[in-house]
């Protein structure tokens, strides 16, 4: 716990959070109390009987129906914690770390913090010596992120400032290396980010609809300071494999969001005209975002 890892060792004690996995795969998220009992269809799970005991250890419930008992993995825990705003989940917070290439020590803005499930991800990646400035306009968000944050490392971890208030009124003054916008209209941060993200830096937003993909990338064109954005959706799929028996599984992760990667220009420099003309129509008397322009053959 000395390096804030969130990764203990040793016996289970109470207060942990274990994930209880029955036979079919089907997960449970478990706070250990001494005297708890977690209730099952098949009987109930006496918390007793995991205190004390080893990470990976297999419990019977009541009914003889037996369960591996793990603490939970970073991603697990993003999706089974206490929330207010919808978490980044974990497929997409992966893309994030490596398209944005964030690397330990660098210095990150991100706005909103929501549940803090990204916030988690930032600060594993750039460690102690890293800097992480998130924003987030919601009091009640703010303090559900920086409870679970707290939860996950054990303690405060020194590399996360979190900061309430609307990220254009309050950003500060410092430079940063790398920014995430995850928000209804990243479009209107994207000036205020500018100016503090070094050349070179990256520009990540997370949009969940088509509308504010276009409107987003749109608005990067337009602003001129950046390379060509580049728009992606990913999902994951799992596979049954058991004998010749070889599919599809039913545990798809399809739309989550969409991802825009834009990287930030020399300062006062103004990215070349494009060359590619729209298709007919992209902005037509019903468009009512920004117009970028295109070059002239």
């Amino acid at each position: 716990m000395a390096e804030l890892s969130g990764v203990r060792t040793g016996a289970l004690v109470a207060g942990e959070r274990v994930v209880l996995t029955d036979p079919k795969g089907r997960r449970h998220s478990v706070v250990l109390a001494p005297g708890g009992v977690f209730h099952t269809t098949k009987g109930g799970i006496s918390h007793d009987d995991l205190i004390g005991g080893s990470d990976g250890a297999v419990v019977k419930s009541h009914g003889g129906v037996a369960y591996t008992a793990f603490r939970p993995l970073l991603e697990e825990f993003t999706v089974t914690m206490p929330r207010g705003a919808t978490v980044v989940y974990p497929k997409d917070a992966a893309h994030i770390l490596v398209q944005t290439d964030i690397f330990p020590g660098a210095r990150v803005l991100e706005a909103g913090a929501g549940s803090g499930a990204l916030s988690m991800h930032i600060l594993r990646a750039i460690g102690r010596g890293g800097r992480l400035y998130s924003y987030e306009r919601r009091p009640d968000f703010a303090a559900i992120a920086r409870r679970n944050v707290e939860t996950f490392f054990g303690a405060p971890h020194p590399a996360w400032e979190l900061r309430e208030g609307d990220l254009v009124e309050s950003i500060g003054p410092e430079p940063i290396d790398r920014a995430v916008l995850d928000m209804l209209a990243p479009w209107e941060c994207i000036d205020a980010v500018a100016e503090v993200l070094e050349p070179g830096g990256i520009l990540c937003c997370y949009v969940a609809t088509t509308t504010q993909l276009g409107r987003t990338m749109d608005s990067l064109r337009v602003h001129g300071g950046f390379t060509e954005p580049v728009g992606r959706e990913y999902s994951a799929r799992e596979w049954h494999a058991e004998g010749l028996a070889i599919r599809p599984g039913h545990g798809t992760s399809g739309h989550t969001g969409f991802l825009i990667f834009a990287r930030r220009l020399a300062h006062g420099t103004t990215a070349p005209l494009r060359r590619r003309r729209p298709a007919p129509g992209a902005y037509g008397p019903d468009y009512a975002g920004p117009r970028p322009a295109f070059a002239q053959d």
